[in-house]
């Protein structure tokens, strides 16, 4: 009786304005059930008894929950949930398009005139032909360059740099991660800055009131809280312990490039002093006679020398410490005996640079200074 009376009155409340809660069911699947099939089931469409079909809770309306778009390209689902209490910043990921995020790794050089897919990375290198007997590979800040005889063909070639694809993508990820900290430690020059000379930091101080005889800066140390003037070349110079301070002759309102030029002046005068004094040291011990020296500023090379005793060594070697200077010296004089990079000429460096595989890595590893 109780049950019939229930019954009876959810029929009659519609008319006295009340509605009953709906009691719920589910859409079955089809086909055989069982409990562990009903325990995984996701939540399906409900129907009240009065065939008034509830939707189920959209994305918008569950708490704690907000929206993040997906790939359009990806052809995935429009929204994705993203609890409101995860990091904010997984939130703030930029987002790439399909085409982006399947790119291969490029490396191209700007001379580019051929390019090939190696595994996953695309390379686009320069290609020329040349007199020389076989195909040479080159691997520098600007990518890849290959060089080949005239005769050979382009299947060849590709054929070689397919080879060497191991040793290319190295050398390339290198190159880039040595341009990457360039980039990041590009020197801003202000008053108070520092640069490096042999290896010590050295703070620059502008001081207008002074123009230092026409030289333009003057090196000083503090010693007991008083200034010394400083040579480079002096002994000792790079194991002092003092501080350093380059005082420039310049207003304070000096620009940026004003700075440089006049720091820049001066380290090459301290170049050209040391690494002539260097190459007087270093000439007698390997029995050779270099005739002319001259300063570079080249933007991958660090020296030269032709069989007619000329040497060339960038300015900018200024910054390493002594010992790496020394290699690079040694190097260079090295090739007035032998001109080439053959099992004899490191023989002949090795001879008078013992350690010269660890100097070479540091000069490689810290790179060419960016201005």
């Amino acid at each position: 009786m109780q049950t019939f009376l229930q019954f009876a009155l959810g029929f009659l409340e519609p008319a006295l304005g009340k509605r009953p809660a709906p009691r719920l069911k589910t859409r079955r699947p089809s086909g055989p059930t069982s409990r562990t099939h009903e325990a995984v089931q996701p939540a399906q469409l409900r129907i009240d008894l009065w065939g008034q079909p509830e939707p189920l809770p959209t994305v918008q309306q569950m708490p704690g929950r907000q929206l993040v778009p997906y790939l359009a390209e990806a052809g995935l689902a429009p929204f994705e949930t993203l609890d409101a209490n995860a990091n904010a910043n997984t939130a703030a990921l930029p987002l790439q398009t399909l085409q982006q995020a399947l790119a291969p790794v490029t490396f191209r050089h700007p001379q580019a005139s051929r390019e090939m897919l190696l595994g996953d990375t695309l390379v686009a290198y320069a290609f020329a032909r040349g007199k020389r007997r076989t195909i040479g590979f080159s691997v520098g800040p600007e990518g890849l360059a290959v060089r080949a005889p005239k005769g050979v063909a382009l299947h060849e070639v590709e054929k070689a740099v397919l080879d060497k694809s191991s040793w290319i993508l190295k050398k390339l990820q290198e190159a880039r991660q040595l341009q990457q900290r360039q980039d990041s430690s590009r020197m801003t020059w202000t008053d108070g800055a520092s640069i490096l000379l042999m290896g010590r930091a050295v703070t620059l101080v502008l001081e207008p009131t002074r123009d230092f005889s026409g030289a333009g800066a003057q090196l000083f140390s503090r010693c007991q809280d008083s200034l010394q003037a400083r040579c480079v070349t002096s002994a000792g110079f790079e194991a002092a312990d003092s501080e350093l301070f380059l005082h420039i002759g310049l207003p304070h309102a000096a620009s940026g490039e004003q700075i440089r030029d006049a720091a820049q002046a001066w380290l090459m005068r301290q170049a050209r002093a040391v690494f002539s004094g260097r190459l007087s040291h270093f000439a007698p011990v390997l029995k050779v006679q270099w005739r002319k020296f001259s300063l570079s500023s080249a933007g991958t090379r660090w020296g030269s020398a032709t069989t007619d005793g000329s040497i060339r060594l960038n300015w900018r070697l200024i910054h390493f410490r002594l010992p790496v200077i020394d290699y690079v010296v040694v190097h260079e004089l090295s090739h007035l005996r032998v001109m080439n990079h053959s099992p004899q000429f490191w023989e002949t460096v090795c001879a008078v640079v013992p350690d010269y595989r660890s100097l070479r890595d540091e000069l490689k590893g810290q790179g060419m200074p960016r201005y």
